[in-house]
């Protein structure tokens, strides 16, 4: 018994680096990607910098707490934050 399967040959052809031509049409050249940050995304980036020293200091505090087991957890405020997405 012989199988033909022509349409994966065609589906190769179709990927083939050969086939793709692409022409550039008017006299503008090569065109650049180009990217705007607003004045209040900017402001959210410097203040979002500035707090990074004390988050660290926060997060040894609390590593530091885990580590010696003096870190306990509220089971009341962790109810309390749950209850919203429950009702």
């Amino acid at each position: 018994m012989k199988i033909n399967d022509t349409q994966r040959i065609g589906m190769y052809k179709s990927y083939s680096p050969t086939t793709d031509t692409r022409v550039r049409t008017g006299s503008s050249g090569s065109r650049r990607d180009q990217l705007q940050i607003s004045e209040e995304a900017k402001e959210l980036l410097g203040a979002q910098g500035k707090s990074d020293a004390e988050r660290a200091d926060k997060i040894e505090s609390l590593k530091s707490q885990v580590k010696s087991g003096t870190y306990f957890v509220d089971a009341g405020k962790i109810a309390e934050k749950l209850l919203p997405y429950l009702k």
